[in-house]
């Protein structure tokens, strides 16, 4: 469990809006002091929750997609250390079948949702201490054994690709001690997830957030729902 004798410190990427903005709101209701990414220059709903977080949020900019605001942030941060890193960043073409999706939108997808945060974990890891934890929002999509109806092809894909390459990072790291996960929101209704979604934020974030809490200190990688469940590979 999470240890809350000092001041808990956590970085998410990508919390503008939804799902990553009520992590960060859900953060700073638990106490924790957080770091909270931007990508654009306007003012956002992350800058109003600042505005009344007594000093606890600090909000950055940096868009993922592009290594060198990723490498200025990695330096703008580098005196913290944060018990949490989380990487919250991905888009969807819809449910186009992939062989009408144009080269140009596969690899958007592709990079914002499977290169970029992989990069970002890459760059950023070393501000999270053994006792950490580095998180990023996958999705059951990304599950090849729960494909059995096809759909949001592309997407799908990059999750897989995500998912792939985070294993790829712990294997590298075998024996770092840090927990790392992969974490499913559930079918939420976001901008991402559409109207239809089952869940609403309010009820997805809180367990997100639990799930992360008990992880904590567990070390390995974990691939889970915001129920704590084991999502298949």
């Amino acid at each position: 469990m999470t240890n809350h004798s000092k001041q808990n410190t956590a970085l998410i990427i990508g919390a503008s809006r939804g799902l990553g903005l009520a992590m960060a709101a859900e953060y700073l209701t638990r106490g924790w002091n957080v770091t909270a990414t931007v990508r654009g220059d306007g003012r956002t709903e992350l800058h109003d929750l600042a505005d009344s977080a007594d000093g606890r949020l600090t909000v950055e900019k940096v868009d993922i997609t592009v290594p060198e605001q990723v490498a200025a942030l990695r330096a703008r941060v580098a005196s913290t250390a944060f018990d949490l890193l989380f990487v919250n960043a991905a888009i969807t073409n819809g449910d186009v079948q992939v062989t009408e999706v144009s080269t140009e939108t596969f690899n958007r997808v592709m990079v914002t949702n499977a290169l970029s945060p992989i990069r970002v974990v890459e760059a950023l890891q070393d501000v999270v201490p053994p006792t950490g934890t580095i998180g990023v929002m996958s999705s059951t999509q990304g599950s090849l054994t729960r494909n059995d109806r096809a759909g949001y092809e592309v997407y799908r894909a990059s999750k897989s690709a995500l998912n792939q390459l985070m294993r790829s990072f712990a294997a590298r790291h075998a024996h770092d001690p840090r927990t790392m996960l992969l974490l499913c929101p559930g079918w939420v209704r976001t901008e991402l997830g559409g109207p239809a979604a089952l869940l609403t934020i309010e009820e997805s974030v809180p367990g997100v957030v639990d799930t992360i809490e008990k992880h904590a200190g567990e070390g390995g990688l974990h691939f889970v729902n915001y129920q704590d469940q084991v999502v298949p590979w």
